[in-house]
């Protein structure tokens, strides 16, 4: 099952927020259904996206899948090909990735993720786990260096 991210906010076109519209109709929030980009997010994590922000090699992107126009999917960016971009999941166990439908195009890049919301977990009642969700649930999704050619990001990931 594709990796799913949903539309909750702004506008989700490229090119937004010109002269007229303002600075904050390019930002936006991208629910992730599916773990393909485990460990670095996770199922019900929310991102906070910019729109028509420039995307460079290992950062974490919001693009239409290249066979379903209306499906969006949240891929890290790992390097710039003809044709446009090679995005993988940081999940290797999961490929509906450009392993799997190839480079995709630039104009189906829909946003870059610049943060990411962590939910609070059901039963947190007492105040010590609520402080500790408090202080994971918000962190920047900074590019990561990406060797080119590596086909996956996570071995890298869980070797430090």
């Amino acid at each position: 099952m594709p990796e799913r991210a949903i539309e909750t906010g702004g506008h989700g076109r490229r090119g937004n927020g010109g002269p007229g519209g303002g600075p904050l109709k390019r930002i936006g929030l991208a629910e992730v259904y599916n773990p393909s980009m485990t460990p670095t997010l996770r199922p019900g994590d929310r991102l906070v996206v910019k729109y028509g922000s420039a995307v460079r090699p290992g950062a974490v992107v919001v693009l239409r899948h290249p066979f379903q126009h209306d499906l969006l999917i949240v891929k890290r960016a790992v390097e710039r090909r003809p044709g446009g971009w090679w995005v993988v999941g940081d999940n290797p166990h999961v490929r509906n990735d450009s392993r799997e439908f190839g480079v995709v195009p630039d104009d189906l890049v829909v946003a870059r993720a610049w943060l990411r919301l962590r939910p609070s977990g059901e039963g947190q009642r007492s105040f010590w786990p609520a402080v500790r969700w408090a202080f994971s649930a918000v962190r920047p999704l900074v590019a990561l260096r990406v060797r080119p050619g590596s086909s996956s990001l996570s071995s890298r990931l869980r070797a430090r």
